[in-house]
């Protein structure tokens, strides 16, 4: 059975398919993490949309205690892997299987760099991921607005779909909800919010929005620290 547990922000635990993982582990700094970087030993792998603070997080200090291994389009794989990290580097629109199932790389309207010694470091493009593991798929779209390629994602068959809706950086709720009706998975669950407070949102109004949509999700807003079985 897959299991998505909520580390608050856009972080993940997600296992099952005999994987254990997360996805944008930003622990340390992060008002509404429900664990710190220390709280998983043993890992395999490391979901990395984009390099920015707030996803990229905990990920080099956890990928070199644990060994998993990070996947993350080809540019910011390679600039992971100098810093001494096992990776996988894809790219957007890139499928490929592996032991547990499938990975797909998709699109994401958003941008990605490192600020390192006073200076910003470009990592190639964001992504989202399609996720397959005991039969089911997980898309977590990372930082993206809305975009009609999410269409697309409708022919995947999401069995949950974890979207921003903290506007500002992201999608708001209402366009969020258009994602919903695009992308028809069974469930949506609400990221990116409430962090801090430019991307202040509310699940309620999401869920308000897909109504009127009729986009016809079953909304699971879950809390830090909550698990979602599939």
């Amino acid at each position: 059975m897959a299991k998505l547990t909520y580390l608050g922000h856009s972080a993940f635990y997600i296992e099952g398919g005999g994987i254990r993982a997360l996805i944008d582990p930003f622990l340390t700094g992060n008002p509404m993490a429900s664990e710190g970087p220390q709280a998983r030993g043993e890992l395999d792998y490391i979901f990395l949309t984009h390099a920015h603070g707030d996803h990229l997080g905990d990920t080099v200090e956890i990928a070199s205690r644990t060994g998993a291994q990070v996947f993350a389009t080809n540019e910011l794989a390679t600039y992971l892997a100098g810093k001494g990290l096992a990776t996988i580097g894809m790219h957007v629109g890139g499928r490929a299987a592996f032991p547990f199932g499938r990975v797909k790389l998709t699109p994401a309207h958003h941008g990605s760099g490192i600020f390192e010694d006073g200076k910003m470091v470009f990592s190639g493009v964001p992504c989202g991921f399609v996720i397959e593991l005991d039969g089911k798929k997980v898309y977590h779209a990372g930082d993206t607005g809305l975009s009609a390629d999410m269409k697309l994602l409708e022919c995947e068959k999401i069995d949950a779909a974890l979207l921003p809706i903290g506007g500002f950086y992201v999608m708001d709720e209402e366009d969020a909800a258009r994602a919903v009706s695009f992308i028809k998975p069974i469930a949506v669950v609400p990221i990116h919010y409430d962090t801090f407070p430019p991307i202040k949102a509310s699940p309620e109004k999401f869920g308000e929005h897909i109504k009127r949509l009729s986009a016809g999700a079953r909304l699971e807003a879950l809390k830090p620290g909550e698990t979602l079985e599939l």
